[in-house]
């Protein structure tokens, strides 16, 4: 699939992050409560941007397409499939609340299954957007509407922005990070991602290696 949208960039760390998180609770080891509170910190990370991400779309996005013209119908479905999300989340940051609190192999077990079940919820949603709402969404993409919602989407703190995007580079694929490239001049990803980021490289990506 190609990587040609900031939308899909975002698809793709969540995904990263949850193939990362099942692969990790696999190989935990009985009673390592460092390892344990290192993947609830991981977790609650991608737990975080995920939501942000849902909540901007349902404050923002949602409603400025049907605006423009968008079947409502559609992005009605798009949001019954966030709160099916927000449900599988919700079973999913209880089973890694209840293993960052054991650090036992049984609770990482029952985390494990959560983060399977939860991905695909996750990734029912993510394809459906991907296929017919982006689609949908293209035509106005160059339209003073659209660019008033890019613009409140792109406002947060530089801190924040930084982690953000050192959180979307790392281990993002070629056609993800040639986006990014693409997108945002090169100095200022550099600023962000490089410097502003560094605090997401010491707590965050360092639980993935």
């Amino acid at each position: 699939m190609a990587v040609d949208s900031m939308n899909k960039v975002i698809h793709a760390a969540v995904r990263r992050d949850l193939a990362r998180l099942d692969a990790a609770l696999g190989s935990a080891r009985e009673g390592d409560r460092e390892r344990a509170a290192d993947l609830h910190r991981g977790w609650a990370f991608v737990h975080d941007k995920l939501d942000k991400h849902h909540r901007q779309e349902e404050e923002l996005i949602f409603p400025a397409v049907v605006g423009f013209g968008v079947d409502p119908a559609l992005v009605a479905t798009m949001e019954s499939e966030h709160d099916a999300m927000m449900t599988a989340l919700g079973d999913l940051d209880a089973a890694m609340t209840a293993y960052a609190g054991s650090a036992s192999r049984a609770d990482a077990d029952a985390a494990g299954e959560a983060v399977r079940r939860g991905s695909d919820v996750v990734e029912r949603h993510l394809a459906h957007e991907e296929a017919e709402l982006e689609p949908a969404i293209a035509p106005y993409l160059g339209s003073d509407g659209w660019k008033a919602v890019e613009k409140q989407l792109r406002t947060m703190p530089p801190v924040e922005a930084g982690w953000y995007f050192a959180w979307l580079r790392d281990g993002g694929s070629p056609e993800a990070q040639q986006f990014l490239a693409d997108t945002i001049p090169r100095p200022v990803l550099t600023v962000l991602s490089g410097v502003l980021g560094r605090g997401y490289r010491r707590s965050i990506a360092s639980v993935w290696r």
